[in-house]
């Protein structure tokens, strides 16, 4: 009987834990700028709990967030863009603190980098 009460405690604790958790630290709107090779690119990410987004740039217009993962205050996701006509993915690797994000994206062009602040 102590077994399966210490069971049921070790649960319940979990659950609980689990549930005080809020969202991972790169949820929310991100005001960024990337550093392209064409130039300074500011930019909006919009970052959800559920592993959706958007990026949506001037020049480059709005597009969807892939395969967003979060590991602690670490994200990455994966974008498609029309750069001057030309299909582009990147690739983001970033870490937030507090309401600061930086990181870089991968691309066929090189990486380059990004920061920004939590709007």
């Amino acid at each position: 009987m102590k077994k399966i009460l210490g069971g049921l405690m070790a649960l319940t604790l979990t659950v609980l834990v689990g549930c005080a958790s809020g969202p991972a630290p790169a949820v929310g709107v991100w005001a960024v700028e990337m550093n392209t090779p064409l130039g300074a690119l500011p930019a909006t990410l919009t970052v959800n709990a559920d592993g959706t987004g958007m990026m949506a740039a001037d020049g480059l217009g709005e597009t969807p967030i892939n395969g967003i993962s979060f590991d602690g205050n670490m994200f990455m996701f994966e974008a498609e863009v029309d750069a001057q006509g030309q299909s582009l993915v990147l690739e983001f690797n970033g870490t937030v603190e507090g309401d600061s994000v930086s990181g870089e994206f991968g691309s066929d062009f090189g990486a380059f980098g990004v920061t920004g602040t939590r709007r």
